[in-house]
């Protein structure tokens, strides 16, 4: 047999084989059609280039028209401890359609959400707190019927959607939601968060399901990306992204007014430009410089005059037959580093596609800072992650300047790209012991932007043993619910880092708590025996320079409370009469919200669905406050679109965070489906592979 003739029949192959290739990519072929036919081909964030919002006609003619537009008015009022904002977000219909605006947004993590109005023209609809299932029926009723109605739901403690029905072509609706949050005091410095994006989460888990004709898009989820069985919601939370660009959508316009309560000495806009009208010691008024666009939290931060900060806080409300509480207290002289015992330390670092550009320059040198302060008595291991996760070392190793300089290469020579799954780093880093020899001190600098939050923090739970988790927030728009709530569980605390010029600044205030011991086993007494409930609950353990921030319920007439806690093996108590509390609306609301955040974190701990959603709905319900099970609607009672008038459907989109590389981020990310360019290209090359296989064998057999 000849070269040639052995090398026929090598590719020669029967008949039957070529059909074969050939109907494998035929069903990828038509897999793919019938995807972008029914228009649910796999697309990411990414693949959408048109820089305008558009909208598609329905009519069939596969023209595109301009979709309704956004825009936002914020006012914050802070006083003291506390802060209430109302948002007012701005639909306008500039097209020739009937319109249902979907749009999903952020808030503070620990928002309490208790007012939905919508305002049409002069008109004035209030919204009313129902059951979420119920909320939706009457939505959807109102809709049907062509009345204007708005739903506002709750995705995740820090993610909302907003669905306004029955938009008339030209018309203008305004939807106001009001929320309290508590002002954070970390440091010395007072601090006020809000966001404005929500970020695109990475979505692991298998495809559970795609929407169905008919089906109504706003409660299927009208996001960029499917439902996954680690992610059932992630429909809900991924809004179609603007990725242009340069390309900037929803105007924000800010005003806040700051009545601190003692004179500042220092306030600043971390991320935006501001300016600031009024006197150091008496209410101040803060307007953003310029038009702003939604892409970057606003930060505020504010330091009292020397010896004017307090060193203690009480804010207290009457409701019925109860007394509620906002304590603010500092804690104890924690001692010098020196009294702390051995540790060891674990940095992870998120290295995936949505830490590209600004982020990961800002988490190398925050972690390359953290390596080069450690001792020869501390041991060590870095881990990476993005679509694995890998350690430096095989073990910890000690502190010494060998060790420091390997790990300070690794880390300068890491860059961004691929998946987040944090699981996989987590299992590296939590080992689920006790007793260990040293502290053990786990420090995760991420963005946290992931969509499995809730398997994230039951293995948090489940692993953590006695170490302690730090999280670091990296970025322009970091998940904050889960950072925090990561923290919380993990009995640590949480840091933001949204520029390189505060690395230096915020690790420097991480590396004190680190170093120092902290105060353990809080717990809060009342000193006459009468009944109080207080959150979160329990306390966690608190580090250097962070007060004591709780919310008490206490019975009618009072009482006076007792705090104690275990600072170095030793006890320490203090007492905190209640009797002079300064009066605040809105405590009672507070107090509410941390009950249902500590219901929710007990899913971790394995409490039944039924007994937390019970809890959740009772607390909701009474205190008029959106939930996981609760829901804010209003419906205007006339019929606005008239019967013979189609409605479309538009979900807003929303901004890549500033700093953010739209390519990194989705080209990295896990896909829940098969990318739809990818998957023609395999169906179109089995394709030519058995027509070509088929004719060398006709050829073969001439």
């Amino acid at each position: 047999m000849t070269k040639k003739q052995d090398r026929n029949n090598r590719i020669s192959l029967d008949p039957g084989n070529a059909l074969f290739i050939l109907y494998i990519g035929g069903i990828l072929f038509c897999v793919f059609l019938a995807m972008v036919v029914d228009g649910h081909a796999a697309v990411s964030p990414g693949d959408v280039r048109q820089g305008e919002l558009l909208l598609k006609d329905v009519s069939g003619n596969g023209q595109y028209l301009p979709a309704p537009h956004l825009s936002q008015d914020v006012e914050i009022y802070v006083s003291g401890m506390t802060a209430r904002t109302k948002l007012s977000q701005r639909f306008v219909n500039n097209t020739a359609s009937w319109q249902e605006a979907i749009y999903v947004f952020p808030l503070p993590a620990e928002s309490a959400v208790d007012t939905l109005r919508m305002k049409v023209g002069e008109r004035l609809i209030v919204g009313e707190i129902k059951e979420k299932e119920e909320a939706k029926k009457i939505y959807k009723k109102a809709k049907s019927e062509g009345k204007k109605a708005s739903l506002l739901a709750q995705e995740r403690p820090n993610i909302f959607t907003m669905a306004v029905a029955n938009i008339a072509p030209g018309e203008e609706v305004a939807i106001e939601i009001e929320f309290g949050q508590v002002v954070l005091l970390s440091d010395g410095i007072f601090s006020l968060r809000f966001p404005m994006v929500v970020a695109p989460r990475y979505i692991p888990g298998k495809v559970i399901g795609t929407e169905k004709e008919g089906t109504d898009i706003q409660f299927s989820g009208s996001g960029w990306s499917v439902d996954t069985d680690k992610v059932p919601d992630a429909s809900r939370i991924t809004p179609p992204v603007i990725t242009t660009e340069g390309e900037k959508i929803n105007p924000v316009h800010l005003v806040l007014e700051l009545a601190a309560g003692f004179p500042v000495s220092r306030l600043t806009s971390l991320y935006h430009g501001i300016r600031v009208e009024g006197e150091a010691d008496q209410t101040q008024r803060i307007h953003f410089n310029g038009e702003v666009k939604a892409d970057r939290d606003f930060v505020l931060e504010w330091e009292a005059e020397e010896q004017e900060g307090p060193k203690a806080a009480l804010f207290s409300e009457q409701l019925d037959q109860n007394v509620y509480h906002l304590l603010m207290l500092n804690p104890p002289a924690i001692g010098d580093k020196s009294t702390a015992p051995a540790r060891e330390l674990i940095f992870v670092l998120d290295t995936s596609g949505s830490m590209a550009g600004p982020s990961i320059v800002q988490a190398r040198e925050a972690l390359i800072l953290a390596i080069s302060r450690l001792s020869e008595q501390d041991r060590f291991n870095v881990i990476e992650f993005n679509s694995s996760a890998s350690k430096l070392f095989e073990k910890a190793e000690r502190g010494d300047s060998l060790h420091r300089k390997e790990a300070i290469r690794f880390v300068s020579r890491l860059h961004a790209d691929g998946g987040t799954e944090m699981a996989s780093a987590l299992d590296l880093a939590l080992d689920g012991k006790n007793n260990h020899e040293r502290i053990r001190q786990v420090i995760f600098l991420t963005d946290g932007s992931v969509g499995n939050e809730r398997e994230l923090f039951q293995m948090i739970e489940s692993r953590l043993g006695d170490s302690r988790l730090f999280t670091v927030g990296i970025g322009s728009a970091p998940n904050s619910f889960f950072m925090s709530r990561a923290a919380s569980i993990g009995r640590g605390s949480f840091t933001y880092i949204g520029k390189v010029s505060e690395v230096q600044e915020k690790m420097m205030l991480l590396f004190n708590k680190l170093e120092h011991p902290a105060v353990t086993d809080i717990k809060l007494l009342s000193t006459n025996g009468r009944k109080i409930e207080y959150y979160p609950n329990p306390i966690p353990d608190l580090y250097l320079g962070e007060p004591l921030l709780v919310s008490v319920k206490a019975e009618e007439g009072g009482t006076d409370l007792q705090v104690s806690g275990v600072v170095n093996g030793n006890l320490w108590k203090q007492n905190v009469g209640t009797k002079n509390g300064a009066v605040r609306p809105g405590i009672t609301m507070l107090w509410a919200r941390k009950k249902i955040r500590t219901i929710m974190d007990s899913r971790v701990m394995g409490v039944e669905e039924n007994d937390i959603r019970s809890q959740v709905l009772s607390t909701a319900l009474a205190h008029h406050l959106v939930s996981k099970y609760t829901s804010l609607v209003a419906v205007e009672q006339q019929v606005s679109r008239p019967a013979d008038e189609d409605l479309q459907h538009t979900a807003m989109k929303t901004n890549l965070p500033a700093g953010w590389q739209a390519s990194k981020i989705f080209a990295g990310s896990a896909k829940t489906a098969t990318p739809a360019q990818l998957q023609i290209i395999i169906g179109v090359m089995l394709l030519l592979s058995g027509l070509f296989l088929l004719r060398r064998n006709r050829r073969g057999r001439v």
